[in-house]
């Protein structure tokens, strides 16, 4: 039984086939002088190593209780097991006993793992050795701060690459643990949205907000660094937002590979903080390398970003469509909202002898927003005649924000 004043970095596999695997890497992390306790989420044969905390325990903790171990479909015993796992961890992280976590497995037992460790907190440390860390793991990361290490091979015993990997991994989640973090002033949080061709206008707004006492944190408008965004927001940890670039929409919407996801913006209009937007980027919808580019779209004006990203024009109707998708999603919001509008363009490439200037396009998203925007009190539409990036735009978005939030206390010293 663990003492309840005491920490410990939860050791995590399906013990019945990565039994001695786990016990490996808990022996290194007991060497480095760290207290560890091994996990048992399998849900097949018994597990090859008695653990500390055995399966029926972290079963219990789902709403079916320890008879989701009966299931024999793979696929819903692993997922109800992730979420009996979830719950565990978050329980003791909650009561105090859970120091940091560390996972292995193959694709089922990363879901499984993985699955869990996005619902520990930012911060707490969190590392999964996988067979398939070196490809693409934005769907086990998702917006969490796991750390991914590649098994190089499988999860299947011990030998001199497996040992390697393992022992160096568990010095790793053993020196996240025992870092010290020098404590930095408090200050209200802010955070910003930009691209590249939203650059000048981000930077300008950043520099003014940490002049006047703000932490801002810049997320990039990729998809994940929307939604990335709006979990810090819908976890209290930020304050007030100023949304300069809502590109992610135009993708949701086109099809395009940086979607932040249909619930953009309802972190931030349910929080009620403070929010300033404008429509940086949405000129564009993002693509990889050309020849990824839906055929459908085959006649449309592109713009070479880099070797592996390719944009694509929005055309007036799309940008109707945009704005109807923005304006059906600020009329839901309870608190104020300042929404600015840049006509001299969206982007850096939206300004004349630029590739994508089209001021048609541009009205057309314009127009509609202002027509399909409830009017309430709180909610503000302001047209301005600079490009996006133009410094006076930027000076209006800070002065926007201003009368939106009282001036934040001097941080602590």
């Amino acid at each position: 039984m663990l003492k309840p004043t005491s920490k410990h970095i939860y050791a995590i596999a399906t013990m019945d086939t990565k039994g001695e695997e786990i016990a490996y890497i808990a022996q290194s992390l007991r060497l480095s002088g760290a207290e560890v306790v091994t996990v048992d989420v399998g849900t097949a044969g018994p597990p090859t190593c008695a653990p500390d905390i055995d399966r029926t325990t972290v079963a219990k903790c789902h709403l079916s209780g320890q008879k989701i171990l009966l299931l024999k479909d793979r696929g819903a015993a692993v997922t109800a097991m992730g979420e009996a796992l979830a719950i565990f961890l978050a329980n003791e992280n909650a009561e105090g006993r859970l120091s940091g976590a560390i996972g292995i497995g193959g694709t089922g037992g990363t879901a499984l793992i993985t699955q869990a460790l996005r619902a520990l907190p930012l911060g707490v440390p969190k590392l999964m050795v996988s067979t398939v860390a070196g490809g693409d793991v934005s769907a086990y990361v998702q917006v969490s701060d796991i750390v991914m290490v590649p098994s190089i091979v499988d999860v299947a015993g011990l030998n001199r690459v497996s040992t390697e990997v393992f022992g160096r991994a568990a010095g790793a989640i053993a020196g996240m643990v025992g870092a010290h973090l020098p404590q930095l002033d408090v200050k209200p949080c802010a955070a910003i949205t930009m691209f590249g061709v939203t650059t000048q206008c981000v930077d300008r707004v950043r520099a003014a907000l940490e002049a006047s006492g703000w932490d801002v944190l810049v997320f990039h408008a990729t998809g994940v660094g929307g939604r990335s965004m709006e979990a810090l927001v819908e976890a209290g940890l930020v304050e007030a937002v100023i949304d300069i670039t809502t590109t992610e929409v135009a993708d949701e919407i086109m099809g395009g590979v940086f979607p932040a996801g249909p619930s953009r913006f309802d972190a931030i209009l349910n929080r009620r903080i403070p929010y300033v937007l404008s429509v940086g980027a949405l000129d564009m919808v993002n693509f990889w390398a050309p020849e990824t580019v839906p055929g459908k779209y085959a006649d449309r004006l592109f713009h070479r970003h880099n070797a592996n990203v390719t944009l694509m024009r929005t055309t007036p109707e799309e940008n109707r469509s945009i704005a109807r998708w923005i304006s059906q999603k600020l009329n839901k919001a309870k608190s104020a909202w300042t929404l600015l509008i840049p006509e001299g363009g969206v982007s850096a490439i939206d300004i004349p002898g630029q590739s994508f200037h089209d001021p048609e396009a541009d009205a057309a998203l314009f127009d509609e927003l202002e027509n399909t925007i409830e009017p309430k009190q709180g909610r503000c539409v302001l047209r301005r005649a600079e490009a996006i990036n133009d410094p006076a735009f930027a000076d209006a978005i800070v002065s926007a924000f201003e009368d939106l939030v009282s001036p934040p206390a001097n941080s602590k010293h």
